[in-house]
Protein backbone atom coordinates (compact mmCIF):
# COMPACT_ATOMS: atom_id res chain seq x y z
CA UNK A 1 0.00 0.00 0.00
CA UNK A 2 1.94 3.58 -1.06
CA UNK A 3 -0.02 5.46 2.12
CA UNK A 4 0.50 4.80 5.77
CA UNK A 5 -2.29 3.35 7.36
CA UNK A 6 -1.72 6.24 10.30
CA UNK A 7 -2.45 9.26 7.48
CA UNK A 8 -5.90 10.76 7.68
CA UNK A 9 -8.35 9.70 5.47
CA UNK A 10 -8.70 12.82 3.69
CA UNK A 11 -5.68 11.42 1.72
CA UNK A 12 -7.07 8.23 0.45
CA UNK A 13 -9.50 10.36 -1.45
CA UNK A 14 -8.63 12.58 -4.60
CA UNK A 15 -11.03 14.26 -6.10
CA UNK A 16 -12.76 17.90 -7.89
CA UNK A 17 -11.53 18.15 -10.81
CA UNK A 18 -13.94 20.50 -13.51
CA UNK A 19 -12.10 18.85 -16.41
CA UNK A 20 -8.74 17.27 -17.48
CA UNK A 21 -5.50 19.04 -18.83
CA UNK A 22 -4.11 22.24 -18.33
CA UNK A 23 -5.10 23.08 -14.72
CA UNK A 24 -5.75 21.49 -11.56
CA UNK A 25 -4.74 18.27 -10.00
CA UNK A 26 -5.51 15.67 -7.65
CA UNK A 27 -3.48 14.55 -4.10
CA UNK A 28 -1.89 11.14 -4.88
CA UNK A 29 -2.16 7.99 -2.30
CA UNK A 30 -4.61 5.32 -3.70
CA UNK A 31 -3.90 2.08 -4.29
CA UNK A 32 -5.31 0.41 -7.40
CA UNK A 33 -8.14 -1.51 -6.67
CA UNK A 34 -9.06 -3.39 -9.75
CA UNK A 35 -8.44 -6.81 -7.98
CA UNK A 36 -10.74 -6.39 -5.65
CA UNK A 37 -13.65 -7.87 -7.29
CA UNK A 38 -11.97 -9.90 -9.58
CA UNK A 39 -12.83 -13.06 -8.10
CA UNK A 40 -16.66 -12.89 -7.81
CA UNK A 41 -16.87 -11.26 -11.55
CA UNK A 42 -16.10 -13.82 -14.47
CA UNK A 43 -14.25 -12.50 -17.37
CA UNK A 44 -16.40 -11.80 -20.48
CA UNK A 45 -15.05 -13.97 -22.55
CA UNK A 46 -16.67 -13.54 -25.99
CA UNK A 47 -15.68 -9.76 -25.29
CA UNK A 48 -12.64 -10.85 -25.03
CA UNK A 49 -11.98 -12.37 -27.62
CA UNK A 50 -13.35 -9.94 -29.82
CA UNK A 51 -10.94 -7.45 -28.46
CA UNK A 52 -8.03 -10.19 -29.84
CA UNK A 53 -9.15 -10.66 -33.27
CA UNK A 54 -9.65 -6.68 -33.50
CA UNK A 55 -6.46 -6.54 -32.30
CA UNK A 56 -4.68 -9.44 -34.38
CA UNK A 57 -6.68 -7.50 -37.25
CA UNK A 58 -4.83 -4.31 -36.70
CA UNK A 59 -1.70 -6.21 -36.30
CA UNK A 60 -2.05 -8.28 -39.34
CA UNK A 61 -3.87 -5.64 -41.89
CA UNK A 62 -3.42 -2.03 -40.98
CA UNK A 63 -1.53 0.11 -43.66
CA UNK A 64 1.20 1.08 -41.37
CA UNK A 65 3.06 -1.80 -38.70
CA UNK A 66 1.87 -0.68 -35.30
CA UNK A 67 3.58 -1.52 -31.73
CA UNK A 68 1.63 -3.59 -29.58
CA UNK A 69 2.66 -1.05 -26.85
CA UNK A 70 0.58 1.57 -28.79
CA UNK A 71 -2.40 -0.29 -29.47
CA UNK A 72 -2.81 -1.39 -25.57
CA UNK A 73 -2.39 2.43 -24.92
CA UNK A 74 -4.98 3.25 -26.67
CA UNK A 75 -7.40 0.59 -26.22
CA UNK A 76 -7.24 1.37 -22.38
CA UNK A 77 -7.57 5.31 -22.81
CA UNK A 78 -10.94 4.67 -24.89
CA UNK A 79 -12.18 2.57 -22.22
CA UNK A 80 -11.59 4.86 -19.46
CA UNK A 81 -12.58 8.09 -21.73
CA UNK A 82 -15.70 6.21 -22.02
CA UNK A 83 -17.07 6.45 -18.88
CA UNK A 84 -17.48 9.74 -17.89
CA UNK A 85 -16.04 13.29 -18.84
CA UNK A 86 -13.67 13.30 -15.88
CA UNK A 87 -11.94 9.77 -15.93
CA UNK A 88 -8.84 9.20 -18.03
CA UNK A 89 -5.97 7.34 -18.04
CA UNK A 90 -2.67 9.30 -16.80
CA UNK A 91 0.77 8.23 -19.08
CA UNK A 92 4.20 9.47 -17.76
CA UNK A 93 3.84 12.57 -18.99
CA UNK A 94 0.35 13.31 -17.87
CA UNK A 95 1.18 11.38 -14.22
CA UNK A 96 4.24 13.49 -13.97
CA UNK A 97 2.14 16.65 -14.77
CA UNK A 98 -0.88 16.25 -12.56
CA UNK A 99 1.73 15.55 -9.18
CA UNK A 100 3.58 19.29 -10.34
CA UNK A 101 0.83 20.80 -10.84
CA UNK A 102 -0.97 20.61 -7.05
CA UNK A 103 2.13 22.66 -5.86
CA UNK A 104 0.62 25.66 -8.30
CA UNK A 105 3.39 26.20 -10.53
CA UNK A 106 3.70 24.29 -14.18
CA UNK A 107 4.62 24.86 -17.46
CA UNK A 108 1.65 25.83 -20.39
CA UNK A 109 -0.79 28.20 -21.60
CA UNK A 110 -3.42 28.06 -18.19
CA UNK A 111 -6.07 27.00 -19.43
CA UNK A 112 -9.09 23.90 -17.85
CA UNK A 113 -9.83 21.88 -20.76
CA UNK A 114 -12.28 18.68 -21.37
CA UNK A 115 -13.62 16.92 -25.08
CA UNK A 116 -16.67 17.47 -26.43
CA UNK A 117 -17.63 16.06 -29.38
CA UNK A 118 -14.36 15.26 -30.54
CA UNK A 119 -12.97 18.75 -29.99
CA UNK A 120 -11.02 20.43 -26.92
CA UNK A 121 -13.84 22.44 -25.08
CA UNK A 122 -12.47 25.49 -22.31
CA UNK A 123 -13.89 24.99 -19.19
CA UNK A 124 -12.28 28.40 -17.57
CA UNK A 125 -9.27 30.30 -18.47
CA UNK A 126 -6.63 30.66 -15.18
CA UNK A 127 -6.51 34.15 -13.70
CA UNK A 128 -3.42 35.94 -14.65
CA UNK A 129 -1.78 33.22 -17.17
CA UNK A 130 -1.34 33.95 -21.63
CA UNK A 131 -4.85 32.45 -22.49
CA UNK A 132 -6.16 34.42 -20.04
CA UNK A 133 -4.48 37.45 -20.95
CA UNK A 134 -5.46 36.92 -24.40
CA UNK A 135 -9.19 36.63 -23.99
CA UNK A 136 -9.77 32.68 -24.17
CA UNK A 137 -13.04 32.55 -23.16
CA UNK A 138 -15.14 29.47 -20.98
CA UNK A 139 -17.28 27.44 -24.04
CA UNK A 140 -14.52 27.82 -26.54
CA UNK A 141 -13.98 25.33 -28.72
CA UNK A 142 -10.22 24.21 -29.56
CA UNK A 143 -10.60 23.63 -33.29
CA UNK A 144 -6.75 23.46 -34.22
CA UNK A 145 -3.54 23.15 -32.59
CA UNK A 146 -0.89 25.60 -34.42
CA UNK A 147 -2.14 23.68 -37.98
CA UNK A 148 -3.12 20.18 -36.76
CA UNK A 149 -6.65 19.81 -36.74
CA UNK A 150 -8.06 18.89 -33.07
CA UNK A 151 -10.76 16.28 -34.15
CA UNK A 152 -9.81 12.39 -34.07
CA UNK A 153 -7.27 13.61 -31.02
CA UNK A 154 -7.06 12.37 -27.39
CA UNK A 155 -7.13 14.78 -24.95
CA UNK A 156 -4.19 14.00 -23.41
CA UNK A 157 -2.55 14.14 -27.21
CA UNK A 158 -4.20 17.57 -27.28
CA UNK A 159 -2.92 18.76 -24.04
CA UNK A 160 0.75 17.67 -24.62
CA UNK A 161 0.55 19.02 -28.29
CA UNK A 162 -0.37 22.59 -26.42
CA UNK A 163 2.42 22.03 -23.84
CA UNK A 164 6.00 23.05 -24.92
CA UNK A 165 9.14 24.41 -24.00
CA UNK A 166 9.07 27.64 -22.04
CA UNK A 167 8.83 30.92 -24.48
CA UNK A 168 8.04 29.10 -27.55
CA UNK A 169 4.10 30.41 -29.46
CA UNK A 170 1.61 27.90 -30.32
CA UNK A 171 -1.78 29.01 -32.27
CA UNK A 172 -4.85 27.84 -31.11
CA UNK A 173 -7.89 28.11 -33.74
CA UNK A 174 -10.91 28.37 -31.52
CA UNK A 175 -15.11 28.54 -32.18
CA UNK A 176 -17.03 30.65 -30.08
CA UNK A 177 -20.87 30.83 -30.23
CA UNK A 178 -22.25 34.04 -30.92
CA UNK A 179 -19.10 34.32 -33.75
CA UNK A 180 -19.31 33.95 -37.22
CA UNK A 181 -15.65 32.65 -37.81
CA UNK A 182 -13.12 30.98 -36.14
CA UNK A 183 -10.75 32.95 -33.56
CA UNK A 184 -7.33 32.55 -33.66
CA UNK A 185 -4.99 33.31 -31.11
CA UNK A 186 -1.08 33.04 -30.75
CA UNK A 187 -0.01 32.41 -27.22
CA UNK A 188 3.42 32.48 -26.08
CA UNK A 189 4.07 29.12 -23.57
CA UNK A 190 4.80 30.46 -19.98
CA UNK A 191 5.26 29.17 -16.30
CA UNK A 192 2.04 29.15 -15.08
CA UNK A 193 2.00 30.00 -11.12
CA UNK A 194 -1.48 29.83 -9.92
CA UNK A 195 -1.93 32.22 -6.59
CA UNK A 196 -4.45 30.23 -4.89
CA UNK A 197 -5.27 33.10 -2.56
CA UNK A 198 -5.74 37.06 -3.21
CA UNK A 199 -7.03 39.15 -0.81
CA UNK A 200 -7.73 43.44 0.07
CA UNK A 201 -10.49 45.25 2.23
CA UNK A 202 -13.03 46.14 -0.42
CA UNK A 203 -13.26 48.94 1.42
CA UNK A 204 -13.46 49.77 4.89
CA UNK A 205 -14.92 47.53 7.31
CA UNK A 206 -15.56 44.80 4.28
CA UNK A 207 -13.25 42.05 3.07
CA UNK A 208 -12.44 40.52 0.18
CA UNK A 209 -10.96 36.83 -0.41
CA UNK A 210 -10.56 35.45 -4.09
CA UNK A 211 -9.89 31.67 -4.75
CA UNK A 212 -8.54 30.88 -7.91
CA UNK A 213 -8.15 27.24 -7.36
CA UNK A 214 -7.90 24.75 -4.40
CA UNK A 215 -4.37 23.59 -4.52
CA UNK A 216 -1.45 22.16 -1.63
CA UNK A 217 -1.76 25.57 0.14
CA UNK A 218 -5.34 27.10 0.05
CA UNK A 219 -6.58 26.79 3.65
CA UNK A 220 -3.83 28.63 5.28
CA UNK A 221 -3.48 30.83 2.60
CA UNK A 222 -7.12 31.65 3.75
CA UNK A 223 -6.54 31.54 7.17
CA UNK A 224 -3.75 34.14 6.65
CA UNK A 225 -5.62 36.36 4.56
CA UNK A 226 -8.16 36.37 7.13
CA UNK A 227 -5.72 37.81 9.51
CA UNK A 228 -4.23 40.03 7.61
CA UNK A 229 -7.64 41.21 6.61
CA UNK A 230 -8.70 41.69 10.28
CA UNK A 231 -5.37 43.29 11.19
CA UNK A 232 -5.39 46.16 8.59
CA UNK A 233 -8.95 47.15 9.08
CA UNK A 234 -7.75 47.45 13.11
CA UNK A 235 -11.60 46.29 14.07
CA UNK A 236 -13.63 43.36 13.33
CA UNK A 237 -14.77 43.40 9.66
CA UNK A 238 -18.46 43.78 9.11
CA UNK A 239 -18.77 41.04 6.18
CA UNK A 240 -16.50 38.97 4.12
CA UNK A 241 -16.49 38.77 0.32
CA UNK A 242 -15.51 34.82 -0.72
CA UNK A 243 -15.46 35.15 -4.50
CA UNK A 244 -15.14 31.06 -6.04
CA UNK A 245 -16.60 32.80 -9.49
CA UNK A 246 -14.17 30.20 -12.10
CA UNK A 247 -12.57 28.57 -9.72
CA UNK A 248 -12.90 24.74 -11.73
CA UNK A 249 -11.98 23.11 -8.27
CA UNK A 250 -9.06 21.00 -7.20
CA UNK A 251 -8.11 18.86 -3.69
CA UNK A 252 -10.70 18.11 -1.74
CA UNK A 253 -8.59 19.40 1.75
CA UNK A 254 -9.20 22.78 0.42
CA UNK A 255 -12.65 22.52 0.17
CA UNK A 256 -12.90 21.37 3.69
CA UNK A 257 -10.51 23.93 5.17
CA UNK A 258 -11.71 26.81 3.52
CA UNK A 259 -15.35 26.04 4.69
CA UNK A 260 -13.95 25.01 8.44
CA UNK A 261 -12.98 28.50 8.35
CA UNK A 262 -16.55 29.90 8.66
CA UNK A 263 -18.02 26.85 10.27
CA UNK A 264 -18.12 25.36 14.10
CA UNK A 265 -15.91 22.74 15.15
CA UNK A 266 -16.47 19.16 13.55
CA UNK A 267 -20.08 20.72 11.44
CA UNK A 268 -20.52 18.45 8.50
CA UNK A 269 -19.12 19.55 5.00
CA UNK A 270 -19.57 17.30 2.80
CA UNK A 271 -20.21 13.29 2.58
CA UNK A 272 -19.73 10.84 -0.17
CA UNK A 273 -20.96 7.54 -1.54
CA UNK A 274 -19.41 4.93 -4.56
CA UNK A 275 -19.47 1.19 -4.31
CA UNK A 276 -16.03 0.23 -2.14
CA UNK A 277 -16.01 1.23 1.87
CA UNK A 278 -13.31 3.84 1.15
CA UNK A 279 -14.84 5.78 -0.83
CA UNK A 280 -18.23 6.10 1.92
CA UNK A 281 -16.80 8.93 4.29
CA UNK A 282 -18.29 12.01 6.12
CA UNK A 283 -16.01 14.91 6.31
CA UNK A 284 -16.60 17.65 9.09
CA UNK A 285 -14.68 20.93 9.97
CA UNK A 286 -11.65 19.34 12.18
CA UNK A 287 -8.12 19.91 11.23
CA UNK A 288 -7.60 16.24 10.58
CA UNK A 289 -9.50 17.13 7.52
CA UNK A 290 -7.56 19.77 6.20
CA UNK A 291 -3.94 19.96 7.61
CA UNK A 292 -1.59 19.05 5.17
CA UNK A 293 0.74 17.02 7.76
CA UNK A 294 -1.32 14.94 10.64
CA UNK A 295 0.15 16.70 14.34
CA UNK A 296 0.47 19.93 12.74
CA UNK A 297 -0.89 23.50 14.52
CA UNK A 298 -4.59 24.09 13.48
CA UNK A 299 -4.51 26.81 10.65
CA UNK A 300 -7.40 29.14 12.29
CA UNK A 301 -5.27 29.01 15.61
CA UNK A 302 -4.91 32.51 15.51
CA UNK A 303 -7.91 33.32 13.11
CA UNK A 304 -9.68 36.34 15.21
CA UNK A 305 -12.98 34.38 16.72
CA UNK A 306 -15.47 36.61 14.84
CA UNK A 307 -14.65 35.04 11.60
CA UNK A 308 -17.08 32.59 12.40
CA UNK A 309 -19.73 34.47 12.93
CA UNK A 310 -18.61 37.47 10.22
CA UNK A 311 -21.39 38.22 7.51
CA UNK A 312 -20.38 36.15 4.71
CA UNK A 313 -21.68 36.50 0.87
CA UNK A 314 -20.41 34.02 -1.50
CA UNK A 315 -19.49 34.68 -5.59
CA UNK A 316 -20.01 32.08 -8.03
CA UNK A 317 -20.86 31.71 -11.66
CA UNK A 318 -20.80 29.11 -14.07
CA UNK A 319 -16.68 28.65 -13.79
CA UNK A 320 -17.20 27.60 -10.18
CA UNK A 321 -17.11 23.54 -10.55
CA UNK A 322 -16.67 20.84 -8.00
CA UNK A 323 -14.46 22.44 -5.03
CA UNK A 324 -16.59 25.65 -5.19
CA UNK A 325 -19.56 23.76 -5.28
CA UNK A 326 -18.92 22.00 -2.04
CA UNK A 327 -17.90 24.87 -0.36
CA UNK A 328 -20.40 26.58 -1.59
CA UNK A 329 -23.31 24.08 -0.69
CA UNK A 330 -21.43 23.40 2.75
CA UNK A 331 -22.11 26.87 4.18
CA UNK A 332 -25.21 27.24 2.05
CA UNK A 333 -26.61 24.16 3.60
CA UNK A 334 -25.83 25.75 7.15
CA UNK A 335 -27.32 28.91 6.55
CA UNK A 336 -23.94 30.70 7.16
CA UNK A 337 -23.50 32.23 4.02
CA UNK A 338 -25.82 34.18 1.23
CA UNK A 339 -24.64 32.78 -2.08
CA UNK A 340 -24.91 35.55 -4.84
CA UNK A 341 -24.42 35.02 -8.36
CA UNK A 342 -25.50 32.93 -11.24
CA UNK A 343 -25.83 28.99 -11.59
CA UNK A 344 -22.73 26.89 -11.14
CA UNK A 345 -21.04 24.37 -13.25
CA UNK A 346 -22.94 21.04 -11.87
CA UNK A 347 -19.83 18.56 -11.01
CA UNK A 348 -20.58 16.35 -8.05
CA UNK A 349 -18.10 13.34 -8.55
CA UNK A 350 -14.92 12.33 -6.97
CA UNK A 351 -12.10 11.31 -8.79
CA UNK A 352 -9.23 9.05 -7.54
CA UNK A 353 -5.81 8.45 -8.23
CA UNK A 354 -4.97 4.47 -9.10
CA UNK A 355 -1.19 4.20 -9.62
CA UNK A 356 -0.95 1.60 -11.98
CA UNK A 357 3.37 1.70 -11.82
CA UNK A 358 5.79 4.15 -10.90
CA UNK A 359 5.07 6.36 -14.30
CA UNK A 360 1.52 5.88 -15.06
CA UNK A 361 -2.03 5.96 -13.72
CA UNK A 362 -5.79 6.22 -13.85
CA UNK A 363 -7.46 8.72 -12.92
CA UNK A 364 -10.99 7.14 -11.61
CA UNK A 365 -14.41 8.60 -10.58
CA UNK A 366 -15.70 6.03 -8.04
CA UNK A 367 -17.77 8.38 -6.20
CA UNK A 368 -20.41 11.13 -5.46
CA UNK A 369 -20.58 13.60 -2.87
CA UNK A 370 -23.36 14.92 -1.70
CA UNK A 371 -23.66 18.73 0.47
CA UNK A 372 -24.31 18.48 4.27
CA UNK A 373 -28.43 18.27 3.94
CA UNK A 374 -27.97 15.68 1.12
CA UNK A 375 -28.25 17.38 -1.83
CA UNK A 376 -26.34 15.61 -5.07
CA UNK A 377 -25.34 19.16 -7.32
CA UNK A 378 -24.43 16.55 -10.12
CA UNK A 379 -25.75 18.62 -13.59
CA UNK A 380 -27.76 20.80 -11.45
CA UNK A 381 -24.98 23.41 -9.77
CA UNK A 382 -25.62 25.36 -6.81
CA UNK A 383 -28.57 27.96 -7.41
CA UNK A 384 -27.94 31.14 -5.72
CA UNK A 385 -29.67 32.20 -3.03
CA UNK A 386 -29.47 35.76 -4.77
CA UNK A 387 -29.38 35.67 -8.81
CA UNK A 388 -26.76 38.57 -9.78
CA UNK A 389 -26.27 38.14 -13.80
CA UNK A 390 -22.59 38.81 -14.98
CA UNK A 391 -21.16 41.84 -16.93
CA UNK A 392 -22.07 41.74 -20.82
CA UNK A 393 -19.62 41.14 -23.69
CA UNK A 394 -20.88 43.11 -26.94
CA UNK A 395 -24.39 43.01 -25.57
CA UNK A 396 -24.68 39.56 -24.74
CA UNK A 397 -24.82 37.80 -21.43
CA UNK A 398 -21.74 36.48 -20.55
CA UNK A 399 -23.03 33.18 -19.60
CA UNK A 400 -24.32 32.26 -22.90
CA UNK A 401 -20.86 31.27 -23.57
CA UNK A 402 -20.46 28.40 -20.36
CA UNK A 403 -20.11 25.15 -20.30
CA UNK A 404 -22.04 22.63 -17.32
CA UNK A 405 -21.72 19.42 -16.68
CA UNK A 406 -25.59 18.83 -17.87
CA UNK A 407 -23.50 19.61 -21.79
CA UNK A 408 -20.80 17.00 -21.75
CA UNK A 409 -21.39 13.82 -23.06
CA UNK A 410 -21.52 10.27 -20.82
CA UNK A 411 -21.57 12.46 -17.81
CA UNK A 412 -23.04 10.53 -14.64
CA UNK A 413 -26.50 11.06 -14.01
CA UNK A 414 -28.19 13.44 -10.70
CA UNK A 415 -28.91 10.40 -8.16
CA UNK A 416 -31.57 12.70 -6.37
CA UNK A 417 -33.76 14.07 -9.36
CA UNK A 418 -33.76 11.91 -13.36
CA UNK A 419 -34.11 15.67 -15.11
CA UNK A 420 -31.54 17.43 -13.18
CA UNK A 421 -29.69 19.98 -15.49
CA UNK A 422 -32.56 20.39 -17.95
CA UNK A 423 -33.65 23.25 -16.14
CA UNK A 424 -31.89 25.10 -12.97
CA UNK A 425 -33.46 25.55 -9.68
CA UNK A 426 -35.19 28.93 -9.24
CA UNK A 427 -33.39 31.52 -6.86
CA UNK A 428 -35.19 33.16 -4.28
CA UNK A 429 -34.37 36.68 -5.55
CA UNK A 430 -33.00 37.97 -8.76
CA UNK A 431 -30.63 41.41 -9.22
CA UNK A 432 -30.89 42.14 -12.87
CA UNK A 433 -27.48 43.61 -14.37
CA UNK A 434 -28.00 47.43 -15.46
CA UNK A 435 -25.17 48.65 -16.00
CA UNK A 436 -24.02 51.90 -18.19
CA UNK A 437 -22.29 50.68 -21.34
CA UNK A 438 -19.19 52.11 -20.44
CA UNK A 439 -18.73 49.89 -17.27
CA UNK A 440 -19.08 46.54 -18.97
CA UNK A 441 -16.02 45.67 -20.20
CA UNK A 442 -14.07 46.56 -17.33
CA UNK A 443 -15.22 43.89 -14.68
CA UNK A 444 -12.24 42.65 -12.99
CA UNK A 445 -12.91 39.12 -14.65
CA UNK A 446 -12.19 41.29 -17.59
CA UNK A 447 -8.98 42.65 -15.81
CA UNK A 448 -7.05 39.65 -13.88
CA UNK A 449 -4.73 42.36 -12.33
CA UNK A 450 -7.41 44.41 -10.58
CA UNK A 451 -8.44 42.75 -7.69
CA UNK A 452 -11.57 44.04 -5.87
CA UNK A 453 -12.54 46.05 -9.17
CA UNK A 454 -15.39 48.92 -8.55
CA UNK A 455 -16.22 47.79 -12.15
CA UNK A 456 -17.18 44.30 -10.44
CA UNK A 457 -20.52 44.72 -10.62
CA UNK A 458 -21.38 41.57 -8.90
CA UNK A 459 -19.10 42.39 -6.28
CA UNK A 460 -20.90 45.68 -5.84
CA UNK A 461 -23.70 43.81 -5.21
CA UNK A 462 -22.40 41.34 -2.59
CA UNK A 463 -20.83 44.36 -0.67
CA UNK A 464 -24.52 46.11 -0.84
CA UNK A 465 -26.45 42.38 0.56
CA UNK A 466 -23.27 42.65 3.14
CA UNK A 467 -24.22 46.18 3.88
CA UNK A 468 -27.99 45.16 4.90
CA UNK A 469 -27.33 42.49 7.03
CA UNK A 470 -25.54 45.16 8.87
CA UNK A 471 -28.21 47.13 8.73
CA UNK A 472 -30.59 44.10 10.25
CA UNK A 473 -28.00 43.36 12.91
CA UNK A 474 -27.53 46.82 14.30
CA UNK A 475 -31.46 47.12 14.25
CA UNK A 476 -31.70 43.83 15.97
CA UNK A 477 -29.06 44.45 18.83
CA UNK A 478 -30.92 47.84 19.18
CA UNK A 479 -34.30 46.62 19.52
CA UNK A 480 -35.88 46.57 22.90
CA UNK A 481 -36.43 43.53 24.74
CA UNK A 482 -40.11 42.54 25.26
Amino acid sequence: MSSSSKKPKLQKIALLLAGAGLGVALSLSFNAVADKDAGGNPLPVEELRAFSTVFGLIKQSYVEPVEDKKLITEAIKGMVSGLDPHSSYLDADAFKDMQIQTQGEFGGLGIEVSMEDGLVRVVSPIEDTPAYRAGVKAGDFIAKIDETPVQGMSLNDAVTKMRGKIGTSVTLTMLRKGEGKPIVISLKRAVIKVQSVKSKLAEPGYGYIRVAQFQEHTTENVAQALEALYKENKAPLKGVVLDLRNDPGGLLNGAVGVSAAFLPKDTLVVYTEGRTPDSKIRLTASKENYLRESGKDDYFKNTPKEVKTVPLVILVNGGSASASEIVAGALQDHKRAIVVGTQTFGKASVQTIMPIDNKTALKLTTARYFTPLGRSIQLKGITPDIEVEEATLNGKEQSAFRIREADLGHRLDNPNEKDAGKAASEPKAVIKAQKPKTVASETAEENPRELASKNDYQLQQALNILKVQQILQNKAVAAPAK
